[in-house]
């Protein structure tokens, strides 16, 4: 719908341009005249909307989904206040880094987020990049080690890749000093395998206290997002009441195959996004909201 607008108001644009020889837009009350962006460019750039779009229900029909993916908003202009959760408190909370499954918006937008980073499909690689669908990883050092190939080539078509510990422990209970080797332990492998360290941080299997928050402060983490909504290749599972989604919803699934699951990773996209799209929803970039 987004696309259908902004290529109408294009459209409109560039044949006002065309009928007032493109070249000068003039203003009430005497002021200098304006130039207007040349009618040919605006038409390109509707042309290139076009598309897109038309790649995109390419890409649908190509995967076996029941309609094309809708395209993602843009970016907020100003990025929401996210807040812990009511409920996923600990003492102290207000200055540690917020615990949320929901990002703060209007917008018909959900989030995927995919943890540890045991299946290599890349299949899957290729599907998310048809479709142009974007999501975040959580990564477990361990699991990732092995073949850390699959998660550059990942994160240079745009995939951000964030901390789920070095090796997937229950953090909840353990001592603060092993609770920090783990997640610095991993910012520091993050960083020299992939250049960066994250910023964003998920606890192994949503678990944690407040050494958990204290230790990923210190590692330079400023936000954990748990999630509201599991999917899987043949079901999905939900946090709250209702079985639909909300607007900014948070989704998660993992890394897996068919030795773990009843289906393939690209089966489990085909799920989330024929529900997603038939409930109206686009899927966001988790990045651009915070």
């Amino acid at each position: 719908m987004r696309i259908v607008l902004a290529v109408l108001v294009l459209a409109a644009i560039a044949s006002g341009c065309a009928q007032d020889g493109g070249d000068q837009v003039t203003p009430a009350g005497g002021q200098q005249p304006l130039d207007a962006p040349p009618a040919r460019a605006l038409d390109a750039y509707a042309a290139k909307l076009r598309a897109a779009h038309a790649a995109r229900v390419a890409a649908a029909h190509r995967w076996g989904l029941r309609k094309a993916p809708s395209a993602a908003p843009p970016a907020p202009a100003k990025k929401p206040e996210v807040r812990t959760r009511k409920g996923f408190e600990v003492d102290g909370h207000r200055d540690l880094p917020p615990v949320f499954t929901r990002i703060p918006t209007r917008d018909k937008v959900v989030f995927l987020t995919i943890d540890d980073g045991a299946e290599k499909d890349p299949a899957f690689l290729r599907m998310m990049s048809e479709l142009d669908v974007p999501y975040s990883a959580f990564l477990s050092g361990y699991l990732v080690r092995n073949d850390t190939r699959y998660f550059r080539k990942m994160q240079s078509r745009g995939v951000v890749l964030h901390n789920h510990t070095l090796n997937h422990p229950n953090l909840r209970g353990m001592s603060y000093r092993k609770q920090k080797r783990e997640i610095c332990g991993m910012q520091r492998y993050m960083e020299r395998r992939f250049g960066k360290r994250p910023t964003l941080f998920r606890p192994p299997y949503g678990s944690y206290d407040r050494a958990t928050l204290r230790a990923a402060r210190t590692c330079g983490i400023t936000y954990v997002p748990l999630w509201n909504e599991e999917v899987f290749a043949d079901h999905w599972e939900y946090r709250d009441g209702g079985r639909k989604l909300h607007p900014g919803d948070i989704v998660l699934t993992h890394f897996r195959g068919r030795d773990q699951w009843k289906g393939t990773m690209a089966d489990m996209i085909r799920r989330f996004l024929n529900k997603v799209t038939a409930q109206g929803y686009a899927v966001g970039r988790l990045e651009d909201y915070l």
